[in-house]
């Protein structure tokens, strides 16, 4: 049976019937505020989603670690002021090492125990990554660092589609495999648009010996030129029918988030229906569709599934 076959299988097994799913974890991600009124967005959409109990909640880093203090500050109100699980971005640009264990120390005081341990993008003004000569040079050598550190639960990034700077897919694989051995409790999958996508890379990751938990990365598109752009950079696949689905709606706001909607929730049935159990979402710093889509998996506030 072809992919395309197998595919079509799936679907024809999902009816809008079918049985919820009681078994689904998820967590969030969210960006540092830049303004007031961005951070009332943002505390309101950690409000609503608060009681659906995620696994944990994550804050990202800016490039070149931009956005280091607002990281900070968001991360610990989260921990503090929510009943959600925070973890916080940390990546190894334009700190060294000396810097990094600082920042590690103090996220360990304030109670935080998760990091998302990357790489991070290229500061700014270089065109490529450059190691800072007294850092930590790549993710792995971080993760390595965190865990002789603190006894932290790390989540590391994956890459369906092979990270950019990667000059083989099978490298990024091996490369993988390397961040686990080093510690990592988690691989968090950058987004991706096709199901296949991802279950090829997790059977490839599992055959490399990836025992951790591979998580989706799961993105709604609300704003497709935006998204066709960063894609590019990150090396994401957005299909042609996707293309298809949001031409003529640049103007249709409502509509976009309608078709956003539909796209993702299907990618998240097909996904479970697959056997993922565990869902991460970037929100955008904004809680209605992933809401929904975790209403859609069965992913219910107490009392109301």
């Amino acid at each position: 049976m072809s992919i395309t076959e197998e595919k079509q299988a799936v679907l024809r097994g999902l009816p809008v019937a079918a049985p919820l799913p009681n078994d689904v974890s998820v967590s969030f991600e969210f960006f540092p505020p830049k303004t007031e009124k961005m951070e009332e967005t943002l505390w309101a959409s950690l409000k609503r989603l608060e009681p659906l109990e995620p696994k944990f909640v994550s804050v990202t880093y800016g490039a070149g670690g931009t956005t280091r203090e607002r990281t900070h500050n968001t991360v610990v109100s989260i921990q503090k002021d929510t009943t959600m699980s925070a973890a916080a971005h940390l990546t190894c640009v334009g700190s060294s090492k000396a810097e990094i264990d600082e920042i590690a120390d103090l996220y360990w005081e304030e109670g935080i125990r998760h990091i998302v341990a990357l790489r991070g993008d290229p500061a700014e003004g270089d065109a490529a990554y450059q190691p800072h000569p007294d850092g930590y040079a790549y993710a792995v050598d971080l993760v390595e660092g965190l865990k002789k550190r603190h006894d932290f639960e790390i989540s590391v990034a994956g890459y369906p589609e092979t990270h950019p700077d990667a000059p083989s897919a099978q490298f990024d694989i091996d490369y993988l495999k390397k961040k686990v051995d080093a510690g990592a409790n988690r691989v968090i999958t950058q987004y991706f648009f096709e199901a296949e996508t991802f279950l090829r890379y997790r059977d490839k990751a599992a055959a490399a010996g990836v025992n951790v938990p591979i998580v989706p990365g799961i993105l709604p598109v609300t704003n497709f030129k935006q998204v066709l752009k960063f894609s590019e950079a990150c090396n994401t696949r957005v299909p042609d029918w996707m293309a298809d689905l949001f031409t003529g709606l640049d103007e249709e706001p409502e509509t976009r988030k309608l078709v956003a909607a539909t796209v993702a929730s299907e990618l998240c049935r097909v996904l479970h229906a697959n056997g993922v159990k565990d869902f991460h979402f970037y929100t955008l710093n904004r809680a209605d569709l992933t809401y929904a889509f975790c209403h859609i998996l069965g992913v219910r506030p107490k009392g109301n599934k």
